[in-house]
């Protein structure tokens, strides 16, 4: 879809947003949109966008934003004024399947605003410029159809075949190419094409009637709707249906609106089916609005790292410091990458590619309505034209070789069980490459064989005091609490997935041993470290610290309590009834039991009932508590909306001694106030989802341990105890409390440039991470992605 409000100086084809370095706090998008619904074929989708009256004030975004600092409130599109007394147009953009080729579509425009408004409704259609490439030069074609029907353009693909686009009523139809103008971009002595890309808009906006081709063919056309003056509350559509050519049954009349009827109905079908009955109508209407963000932000992601580092045989040539090895180059370790497929993206505008950790925990919540893909999307980076040689799995497109916390196999299992615990094949195939994957953690990041690892910055950008990745201390290094204790997590995660398989493949039956010798060992070590013997618990803090080890061997805490100190509690598993099965993995578990109580009284969780197994836990009982009192204290960790990334207590700054320096440190719940990974996130105060519904997970599961009789108070100091199993569901109660309006109607989480009126307030908002105090939307406004894990949150809600 393109508009035009006949006030732009250009047609609006895409968001507008600046870039990390024209943005106060990085990149950000400066438009309004919100996926209203999706099914997981997409046989059914809606989208609402929110288009100005008055002029885009494109200009003015970029110099205000240019002109704020660090401390400074991000400049929106609403706070420009252009948005007063509702005068926009709320684009409606829905479409549904007749067949997998055959994809109807309407697009309605209300004026919102107190006066009438002139509105053009362009959709477009064109093919990918692939020829420019140098590589298959082949030509695809539309072409106006003679048709006295109605409006038809003919495509022709060498590869998709025939399609026609049928348009409703009567627009005027311009062709161009899908070519660049580089006559006008880059001073070029000729286009590839006499009617250039931007013909389109040449013709509309600056009524150049020589800009789009008179013989109405190219490979790209626009369909012109003008409505002279939409009145106030009045609405204008356009129906349009692109089809395989085999489809000749008329376009338009009582079936196309049969078709629509029916796809709506069985998306409410749908997901009466996913959302629980007893979820509130607020709390159903999160979750959906979840999934369709979700299903909304998937892409094409086409990347052949090889062929990037060559650069495209009709281009010019690729820059010879593309080529430089790694760190300066970039992914130039990943030659044998090549992707070309549908991937669930953190974000469509800000982050438009795939990363690592993001992926395994939007698979979580697509299990709920698509298994299939979840797993599809868990296997694709374990794939081996993806994951790399020595086992690593890719980080996200910016650089490959970077590290995310290995949350892949706690995907895999959970997602194996809200799929209903049947599908072992997927197991077994997510297994095989995850034994890579460890390996590569054991080997790499275990640089000195201490069974503690590094691994950098592990996702939370800023959370230390110094980036983690890049500047430790000459003379030290870092033995991190949280990548020590993610990848006892991932170890605790192998062995469920192996007991599984081991219960139904004898092929499997000595996986789990490996696993649970893996576990011990890193727990055995997270004890004590080195010459110094120094812990990463904490005794007198009762918290877990990352050490700074020098070369003589001499360890220091560094004592900021975040979520590093909150990873540890996340490394549990239970041990199934049916345990006592896996004859091998129960032999050495009891020899063990026998000669190894040292290790395991600190280790195993004791079931209280009878006949239970207990579990494995990196974080003994009487710890986990004094852990969960920072991370449930108000003062600390716990907001109304969630577990803060950084402790409260450190709203004036607290100083610490780093490798013989004093480094300050800051809880900023709100936007970023560091430099650090350009500013445009920040894990110094706020709330972030992923981490939050991870501790709920580990606390349920924990909880199937030990019992009710280990008790926590909620909040620290309240005298109100529950078990863990009900601090867990305080804690989730407290997450979706971010997306429940409020008695006026307006949710915590929406982002303050959002009026507070209905129109807005109608839409929840699913923002990268929230306010630490206030539980604002923050960072990205639109990433469904991982913030989509509160649709998890409700459907495995327990009843009250």
């Amino acid at each position: 879809m393109a508009l035009w409000n006949e006030r732009d100086d250009r047609l609006k084809e895409r968001w507008f947003g600046l870039t990390n370095s024209q943005g106060n706090h990085g990149e950000d998008v400066k438009e309004y949109w919100w996926p209203l619904d999706a099914t997981p074929t997409h046989s059914w989708g809606r989208l609402l966008y929110r288009y100005p009256q008055a002029a885009f004030p494109y200009a003015q975004l970029v110099a205000e934003n240019a002109r704020r600092g660090r401390g400074d409130r991000e400049y929106e599109l609403a706070d420009t004024g252009v948005l007063a007394e509702n005068r926009f147009f709320d684009v409606t953009i829905t479409h549904a399947k007749a067949a997998p080729d055959d994809v109807l579509l309407t697009v309605t425009a209300r004026n919102c605003g107190p006066d009438p408004a002139p509105l053009h409704l362009v959709p477009q259609l064109w093919f990918r410029n692939t020829w420019a490439w140098g590589r298959d030069d082949r030509r695809p074609t539309l072409a106006l159809a003679d048709d006295p029907a109605g409006v038809r353009v003919d495509g022709h693909h060498d590869f998709l075949g025939d399609y026609r686009l049928d348009a409703a009523g009567h627009p005027r139809v311009l062709f161009c190419d899908n070519e660049t103008d580089a006559v006008g971009l880059f001073g070029a002595d000729h286009n590839a094409s006499r009617y250039p890309t931007n013909g389109i808009d040449a013709a509309i906006v600056h009524g150049d009637p020589g800009a789009t081709n008179p013989e109405n063919r190219g490979t790209k056309v626009a369909l012109d709707y003008r409505f002279a003056a939409v009145g106030p509350g009045e609405s204008v559509t356009v129906t349009l249906r692109l089809r395989a050519a085999a489809h000749d049954d008329p376009p338009f009349g009582d079936a196309y609106d049969a078709v629509l009827a029916a796809r709506r109905a069985e998306a409410d079908t749908f997901y009466a089916g996913v959302v629980p009955a007893s979820a509130s109508p607020d709390d159903a209407l999160t979750a959906r609005r979840a999934f369709a963000g979700l299903l909304w932000g998937k892409q094409v992601y086409r990347y052949a790292v090889g062929e990037w580092l060559e650069g495209d045989p009709s281009q010019p040539p690729a820059p010879p410091q593309r080529r430089a090895p790694e760190p300066a180059g970039r992914n130039t370790d990943w030659p044998h990458l090549e992707l070309a497929d549908v991937i669930s993206m953190p974000d469509e505008w800000e982050y438009p590619w795939f990363a690592a950790w993001d992926l395994a925990f939007h698979a979580v919540t697509l299990a709920h309505v698509d298994p299939t893909l979840a797993k599809e999307q868990l296997l694709l980076l374990c794939r081996e034209w993806a994951q790399h040689p020595s086992g690593q799995l890719p980080a996200y497109e910016w650089s490959f070789s970077d590290v995310n916390p290995p949350v892949h196999a706690w995907a895999t299992w959970l997602v194996y069980v809200i799929d209903g615990s049947r599908d072992q094949a997927f197991l077994a195939r997510m297994a095989s490459k995850l034994l890579l994957n460890m390996g590569w953690w054991t080997n790499v990041k275990d640089e000195h064989g201490t069974d503690l690892f590094g691994g950098g910055f592990l996702g939370m950008d800023n959370i230390s005091v110094f980036d983690r990745s890049r500047d430790v201390p000459a003379g030290h290094h870092l033995e991190q609490s949280d990548a020590t204790s993610w990848v006892a997590f991932a170890f605790l995660a192998m062995l469920r997935i192996a007991q599984e398989l081991a219960r139904h493949d004898p092929g499997w039956s000595e996986l789990p041993t490996t696993f649970l010798e893996r576990f011990l060992a890193i727990a055995e070590a997270s004890e004590a470290f080195g010459s110094a013997g120094t812990s990463l618990w904490d005794e007198a803090d009762g918290f877990y610290y990352d050490l700074l080890v020098d070369d003589q061997g001499g360890a220091e805490p560094i004592r900021v309590r975040s979520y590093v100190g909150l990873v540890p509690l996340l490394a549990v598993a239970v041990t199934p009834d049916w345990v006592d099965q896996l004859e091998s993995y129960v032999q050495r578990r009891d020899w063990l039991e026998e000669h190894r109580q040292d290790l395991l009284q600190r280790r195993v969780v004791v079931h209280p009932e009878p006949g239970h197994r207990g579990g494995l836990a990196l974080v003994p009982p009487a710890r986990y508590v004094r852990v969960l009192q920072r991370a449930l204290d108000t003062g600390e960790l716990l907001s109304p909306y969630g577990v803060r990334s950084l402790s409260a207590a450190y709203r004036d700054s607290t100083t610490v001694q780093v490798g013989g320096q004093a480094l300050a440190i800051r809880y900023a719940p709100g936007e970023s106030d560091s430099e650090l990974f350009g500013g445009n996130s920040n894990w110094r105060g706020p709330v972030w989802l992923p981490v939050n519904v991870l501790l709920v997970e580990a606390m349920r599961t924990y909880a199937q341990g030990v019992g009710d009789e280990l008790q926590v108070e909620v909040p620290t100091g309240s005298g109100h105890r529950v078990n863990l199993s009900q601090a867990a569901d305080e804690l989730s109660e407290r997450l979706v409390g971010l997306f429940r309006p409020g008695p006026g109607g307006r949710r915590p989480s929406q982002p303050h440039d959002h009026p507070d009126h209905p129109l807005w307030n109608a839409h929840p908002t699913f923002s990268e991470y929230f306010h630490g105090d206030t539980g604002e939307g923050l960072g990205a406004s639109h990433q469904t992605g991982w913030t989509s894990l509160v649709a998890h949150l409700i459907c495995t809600r327990r009843a009250s």
